[in-house]
């Protein structure tokens, strides 16, 4: 039998149609000698590696169970696009051009990796561009291209095999929906010289401005129709985060008193869960829904993590034992992020096969598996994952031009550990 489940809603303002998901060095060196776990200049922030792999861990939580209260306890995409400001604020000290080169170069292969298994699968599925009804035509196959180059919305079948087949007919539409944050990071990413020369002028303006755009065109004051609204949408939504990076990176944060950016970024946060109070989507309180929602409180939250942020060189305390996978998974951020839904889906016909065990024949042993079956998604996922990390991860080595390696948690051969 299969279990027919699909993934929980992802997150964030709408996109290809559907709901989906939209996962700082430069101080001066003080003259005394740094405290017990900050990070030296020109080391890795371990507090923002953290926060990476939390906001992993998140949205692969919210998209296997659809809990619309993780994206309040935690505004994932926000953080991650804060933290991937901030790097690129710090890689912009080098010629422009060169950078951007360097940025798209490591995300496309890994890209196309994915994209040749999906469109793998769908082309075996039965579907066919040229004759899908909402992307058919000479335009459905131009469209393929975003699964190349992601500038665009990637076509995918909205249903493709059958409800009673191995894989839930929706299939396509969760593993391709986080595509979208690959087209949101590349226009971040080709945008960034000129946001960070007009933060530099003006710094507020640029900071305060896409908070402005969101709440024009998040919230049906002025409505931009098709994925052109989607895209500018998302723009605005995670621009003030994007730019928070920047401001972590210049040190703007660090130069406001600590009482005055939580007490502004707390009245922020409270406008946004007011005006989600009033505009609660068919999730309800899933902030991905309500993008003005989305925008003021991830940017709030996103001043109060900054703003405490301890700049460790190494995990302190309890948190060191996670040290491993805290490198792992900022190893591997773009292929957890690319496969995590594809797998979660992968999970249901493996899962499924139990219900055919000899000893699974009574009522009561259905029972027990249907009433746990989420439970066991989430413990089968993560080793799935690890999987895919051994298949495909090495790709973001090869994209950096660095040499590939299958399990890239900071340990040396023979036990020795590599630090930060």
């Amino acid at each position: 039998m299969t279990h027919g489940y699909t993934t929980g809603t992802p997150e964030s303002t709408p996109v290809y149609g559907i709901p989906q998901q939209r996962v700082s060095e430069g101080a001066t060196e003080p003259a005394t000698a740094p405290a017990a776990g900050a990070k030296k200049p020109g080391g890795r922030d371990r507090y923002l590696d953290l926060l990476r792999s939390i906001a992993l861990v998140r949205v692969v939580v919210y998209h296997l169970f659809g809990w619309a209260w993780l994206t309040v306890l935690f505004p994932s995409m926000g953080v991650m696009f804060a933290l991937a400001g901030s790097l690129m604020a710090r890689s912009l000290n080098r010629p422009a051009l060169s950078v951007i080169r360097g940025r798209v170069r490591r995300l496309l292969p890994p890209l196309w990796a994915f994209s040749a298994v999906a469109l793998a699968l769908m082309f075996a599925g039965g579907w066919n561009p040229v004759k899908d009804p909402d992307h058919g035509g000479t335009w459905g196959v131009v469209d393929l291209i975003n699964y190349v180059i992601p500038i665009g919305a990637p076509p995918f079948p909205w249903h493709i095999g059958s409800k009673s087949g191995l894989l839930e007919d929706t299939w396509a539409v969760q593993a391709c929906g986080p595509l979208w944050y690959l087209r949101a990071y590349l226009w971040f990413v080709v945008a960034s010289p000129l946001l960070l020369w007009a933060f530099r002028r003006v710094p507020w303006a640029t900071l305060l401005a896409p908070l402005g755009v969101t709440a024009i065109v998040g919230t049906g004051l002025v409505s931009i129709p098709g994925e052109t609204g989607n895209a500018v949408t998302d723009f605005a939504v995670y621009g003030g985060c994007w730019v928070l990076g920047f401001a972590h990176h210049e040190g703007v944060l660090q130069r406001i008193p600590r009482y005055v950016a939580v007490s502004c970024s707390a009245l922020l946060m409270a406008f946004g869960l007011w005006w989600a109070s009033g505009h609660l989507g068919p999730d309800g309180w899933d902030l991905n829904d309500i993008p003005l929602a989305q925008a003021t409180w991830s940017f709030g939250f996103v001043v109060i993590l900054l703003q405490y942020s301890p700049s460790w060189q190494e995990l302190p305390g309890r948190l060191a034992r996670w040290d491993k996978l805290v490198t792992l998974s900022n190893n591997r951020a773009v292929t957890i992020y690319l496969w995590h839904n594809m797998l979660i889906m992968a999970t249901v016909p493996i899962i499924d096969r139990a219900y055919d065990l000899p000893f699974m024949q009574s009522d009561r042993a259905v029972g027990a598996l249907d009433s746990t079956y989420m439970l066991w998604m989430f413990f089968l996922v993560w080793p799935l994952i690890g999987l895919v990390i051994l298949a495909f991860g090495w790709i973001e080595d090869i994209a950096a031009k660095r040499s590939p390696r299958l399990w890239p948690d900071g340990a040396r051969r023979g036990g020795a550990r590599r630090r930060g």
